[in-house]
């Protein structure tokens, strides 16, 4: 995997199907121990509410996935809430369902479509980010040049990942292995600088 898609942001929407309310809370994760506790914090924040189904998606290829009931009968609320987070095409996601129950029992088949439709009604208010992987190098540069280098950079559409200061300023970035940076540099600093890579990590491109 070199790309996959996340949420942009976190959010919250609240259905009602027959008196029942379903309050569903999404947010961006990166772990599962992160994920588990946005489900606790919706237990604590709405401690009067009978259940909090969850369910979760992780990695760039959604190779971690977990769903829950919590006391709904099996396979009505953690799984649908899962199957809608996959067809959204989204990753590094947790969402979190409370219900209040309203008095009518909705059967098997409502509460699936119920949870469903309050997970699709979260994914509706965020939008969609692309994360990509893309190759850290360091580039050292005189403290004199660092501030121009770095404008130049950004206006370049490069993220600078940060800057170090010891005898010569170093700073970080995130690259598209394929994007010739070791010329952009010779064109920036008059052949001066160069690149030296360091790893690689998973980069958010910029909304357009």
């Amino acid at each position: 995997m070199t790309s996959y898609v996340v949420v942009a942001g976190a959010a919250e929407a609240l259905i009602e199907v027959r008196r029942s309310r379903f309050l569903c809370r999404l947010e961006r994760v990166d772990t599962e121990p992160a994920a588990r506790a946005v489900v606790e914090r919706a237990r604590k924040d709405h401690w009067d509410a009978r259940h909090h189904c969850s369910a979760f998606v992780l990695g760039p290829a959604g190779e971690v996935a977990r769903s829950s009931d919590d006391g709904e009968p099996a396979g009505t609320a953690g799984a649908p809430m899962l199957e809608v987070l996959r067809g959204a095409g989204v990753s590094d996601a947790v969402v979190v369902v409370t219900r209040w129950f309203g008095g009518v029992l909705l059967g098997a088949g409502g509460l699936a479509r119920a949870y469903g439709d309050a997970v699709r009604a979260a994914l509706d208010e965020v939008g969609r980010v692309e994360r990509r992987r893309f190759s850290l190098v360091e580039v050292a540069v005189a403290h004199g040049e660092v501030g121009r280098l770095e404008n130049d950079l950004r206006s370049r559409g490069v993220v600078v990942r940060g800057v170090q200061y010891a005898e010569r300023a170093t700073l970080t970035l995130a690259v598209d292995p394929d994007a010739g940076v070791q010329g952009l540099l010779a064109e920036l600093t008059s052949g001066t600088a160069s690149a030296r890579e360091v790893g690689q990590d998973w980069v958010d491109l910029p909304r357009t």
